[in-house]
């Protein structure tokens, strides 16, 4: 049986401490979906299908795949036959918040399990909502996302 884990967010912008969790759970797991929540009442930097194709451009391990949802993450992770959703921690008021959405999770479908990866210690401070507010103010982001992700931020902007 196939080993299939969802690695669900916004990806707004995609960060270093995403891509160090799917590399984390490309090891561990035989395929690894990262899942864009397509949320229509937020307002992000780029559209899904500009965040879907940064992904694909810097999460280049043939066991991971992109894909969309909206509505329940565990309706989609029962869709594609997935056993795990994975997330990343970075502190306590992230646990708190994540063990409510497992918790949930797995009362509305005990079958698929929840993993906590705990934030790499270089990237442990880092969130997409951190990384749009420096740079629109000029501060300095390199190395804190992936050079292509800061190309097209900067081709954003310009835009």
């Amino acid at each position: 049986m196939t080993r299939r884990a969802i690695y669900p967010g916004s990806f707004d912008p995609m960060t270093m401490g995403h891509l160090d969790i799917i590399e984390r759970s490309a090891k561990l797991f035989d395929e690894v979906i990262v899942a864009v929540l397509v949320n229509l009442d937020k307002q992000p930097m780029f559209t899904v299908a500009e965040r879907v194709e940064m992904i694909r451009q810097v999460a280049r391990w043939p066991n991971v795949r992109v894909g969309t949802f909206a509505g329940l993450l565990i309706d989609y992770a029962t869709e594609q036959h997935a056993q795990v959703i994975v997330r990343g921690i970075r502190a306590i008021s992230d646990y708190e918040y994540e063990l409510q959405m497992a918790l949930m999770n797995r009362r509305l479908e005990p079958g698929v399990e929840t993993v906590f990866l705990m934030a790499a210690e270089a990237y442990s401070y880092l969130s997409s909502r951190l990384i749009k507010e420096v740079f629109k103010l000029g501060g300095s982001i390199t190395g804190l996302v992936p050079e292509w992700v800061e190309q097209r931020m900067r081709e954003t902007v310009k835009g």
